[in-house]
């Protein structure tokens, strides 16, 4: 076990410890976690706390929260948001001051992020900025968020001309990854979810994507022992890297595999239309095709991979831009550099490097896998 986490399992929870000394906390995964009072004994108490969720999520789960937490705070108060990738906007987090603002929310408030990652990172960028900082804690809903977006502190909003542009680094005093909430997750919601579990294995760890293309059907099937395996591996995975570049500096940017073609169809068709899961699935494939193209993996491999994200139920064919959009948009991408588009690749032994490719070959990956007139 590496030594910038500690995993341990404690009755039915698996609890991963991200360490970043003073700013370090934990990540509990678990079922009928709403109802174990010392799950959320790192939450805090005071006068006020606010749970933070959408007009999906906050019917179905911000009453058990509150009666979770109710014992910690004086009082509890609701800000529900539009769900939907495309009210991830500056719109949407002045909402949120706004309402806390007017409940006279302090400094020791604290802010609970109950949904998928547009909840959790607007979330957090919202308590990084009240009043320069107030605590927020992490309770993903979602599969993509419990493996991905809810851990290391990163928070934003959406730009039209990018995706997440607008944001900051800064950590949740806790995750809480309540398996039982990925029961009413809607099926399409759930599938996106795996690409952020697949993408750990291509860039991180090669056995834990053995393990996937094993076991793919089980997570699929949303079975328990499956699901609580791959969140605790991606968190520890995340775990070290974050321990490592809190503030993706370098290595850090290896987590944002097929991000890069994926931000720009999500960003070209337009925020919502593709699920963040989806286009990430099929930039993963890009990005592996623009891999093999400049002989980094072989084919072979290229292939593997393609097909892991189909039989996850992901298109790995994009939308229909052209290659002089797709190009536009990915040069908005944040690894971008002096105009230069910079890509994380895949090495034939499991890691991964960011690095330039020439528009030549890109044009050819964006042929290759998207729509045609």
């Amino acid at each position: 076990m590496s030594d910038v986490i500690a995993a341990e399992q404690r009755n039915d929870k698996r609890i991963v410890q991200i360490e970043l000394g003073d700013r370090s906390y934990p990540i509990v995964i678990g079922r009928r976690l709403f109802d174990d009072a010392s799950v959320w004994s790192s939450a805090g108490e005071g006068d006020c706390a606010a749970i933070v969720t959408n007009t999906t999520v906050g019917p179905l789960y911000a009453a058990t929260l509150e009666r979770a937490i109710s014992n910690r705070f004086r009082r509890v108060i609701h800000i529900e948001l539009r769900d939907g990738e495309e009210f991830k906007d500056a719109a949407s987090l002045n909402h949120i001051f706004d309402r806390l603002l007017s409940e006279r929310a302090d400094r020791k408030t604290v802010l609970f992020a109950l949904g998928g990652g547009v909840v959790g990172d607007m979330t957090g960028f919202a308590a990084a900025c009240y009043m320069r900082g107030i605590p927020f804690v992490q309770v993903p809903t979602t599969l993509l968020a419990q493996v991905d977006s809810s851990v290391g502190g990163k928070t934003a909003i959406n730009h039209p001309l990018g995706k997440n542009m607008i944001g900051a680094f800064y950590q949740p005093r806790l995750v809480v990854a309540d398996l039982d909430t990925l029961s009413t997750l809607p099926a399409r919601e759930f599938a996106a979810g795996l690409a952020e579990v697949i993408k750990y294995g291509p860039v991180l760890d090669p056995q834990f994507f053995n393990w996937i293309e094993t076991n793919i059907d089980a997570l699929i099937a949303r079975d328990t022992d499956a699901l609580g395996y791959a969140i605790q591996r991606c968190c520890e995975l995340k775990a070290e890297v974050v321990a490592k570049d809190e503030h993706e500096a370098n290595v850090r940017a290896v987590l944002n595999f097929g991000h890069t073609f994926g931000h720009a169809i999500e960003t070209g068709a337009g925020y919502g239309v593709w699920m963040h899961g989806e286009a990430v699935g099929c930039g993963m494939a890009m990005a592996a095709d623009l891999s093999a193209r400049l002989g980094m993996i072989s084919e072979a491999f290229a292939i593997r991979l393609r097909r892991l994200v189909e039989r996850a139920g992901f298109p790995v064919v994009g939308p229909r831009l052209g290659a002089d959009r797709y190009l536009e948009l990915m040069r908005h991408d944040k690894k971008s550099e002096g105009g230069e588009i910079r890509f994380v690749l895949l090495d034939e032994d499991g890691h991964a490097s960011i690095r330039p490719a020439p528009d030549t070959i890109v044009r050819q990956v964006i042929d290759a896998n998207c729509q045609r007139s």
